[in-house]
């Protein structure tokens, strides 16, 4: 007879609730709406400041922390006599940075899987109640009502603590703005892996292979050159080789996400971080390829020099080829 106490083996009844959260479909249709709206707005390279693309993971969790930050550091003075002005300055200033973060936030949610949409609805559901919150705390304050500004604040204070762990639910369990393809460098094994015959390679097509279980994309230029990316998209796992190949990119098929075939570097977002590449070679008329270790600074090298390295590069391989 077992002796584990009951409640250690006992599901948490928070997760349960997350669990059904994510499983509910009867707000997708307002989801729908909502994510084309927010995908039709003329931002234009604005989306990717905004995804966070220059930044190199979201942009979102960085501006969140001025009005959490602003809005705990009123609930503090407020629990002291005589502090309400400056509790209400920091009230407006958490309401000023409130809206950038929420632009950001709604831009990263229009390009989720539909489980982290439903999640993400709710947690920007409790943050816009914190803000509705926070606007009658100021609006009390302004006009003399001090307690029932410091009344609405923490109630507001409860509502973003609600959304910030909706937030940590999406960013931790549903993995919402991870990098999906930094796990590729600790699973592939060094050297040099064969994947297949040069003709199974057609010209211009994406080719899927698999190196250590680790889907790979492999693309054949019309002169010869092979290039070869990590195959599952580092925003959230997309298939590259079901995408479309253009200008020396490859285009995600989910969410649109666009990678340089030379290198990996994320062209264009969602993605706010670059696939890992791999160098090829031929030997014996079959491919084979090799994790490349390439430093960031490598992979944001522009300019007339980087260029010829890039061609000196290509040049070597095409020399491996020939061989």
């Amino acid at each position: 007879m077992s002796t584990t106490p009951r409640r250690l083996t006992g599901r948490n009844r928070v997760l349960s609730l997350l669990d059904r959260l994510e499983r509910e479909p009867r707000a997708d249709a307002v989801i729908d709406a909502l994510r084309r709206k927010v995908r039709s707005l003329p931002l234009g390279r604005g989306r990717d400041l905004l995804h966070g693309r220059w930044l190199g993971h979201p942009v979102h969790p960085l501006l969140v922390q001025v009005p959490i930050g602003t809005w705990l550091s009123a609930a503090v003075l407020d629990l002291r006599p005589g502090r309400s002005r400056e509790a209400g300055l920091l009230v407006g200033v958490g309401l000023a940075a409130a809206a950038p973060a929420a632009l950001a936030g709604a831009v990263d949610w229009a390009e989720l899987h539909r489980r982290q949409q439903r999640t993400g609805l709710v947690h920007a559901l409790a943050n816009s109640a914190a803000v509705g919150l926070y606007a009658a705390s100021l609006a009390c304050r302004v006009k003399g009502r001090a307690g029932a500004g410091r009344a609405y604040g923490f109630l507001g204070l409860t509502a973003v603590g609600l959304g910030g762990m909706l937030g940590g639910h999406l960013a931790y369990r549903q993995a919402s703005g991870a990098n999906h393809a930094e796990e590729v460098p600790q699973v592939v094994t060094e050297g040099w892996h064969r994947i297949g015959s040069v003709s199974e390679f057609p010209v211009g097509r994406p080719v899927r292979r698999s190196v250590d279980d680790v889907p790979v994309l492999v693309v054949r230029e019309p002169g010869g050159t092979l290039h070869a990316l990590a195959e599952r998209c580092s925003h959230l796992a997309g298939p590259l080789s079901e995408g479309t190949v253009a200008d020396g990119c490859v285009r995600c098929p989910w969410h649109g996400s666009v990678f340089r075939l030379a290198d990996g570097w994320n062209v264009r977002g969602p993605a706010t971080a670059p696939q890992p590449p791999f160098d090829t070679r031929i030997v014996d008329g079959h491919v084979e390829v090799r994790l490349r270790e390439q430093s960031l600074g490598e992979r944001t090298e522009n300019g007339p020099e980087a260029d010829l390295r890039r061609k000196a590069m290509e040049a070597g391989r095409a020399n491996g080829h020939s061989n």
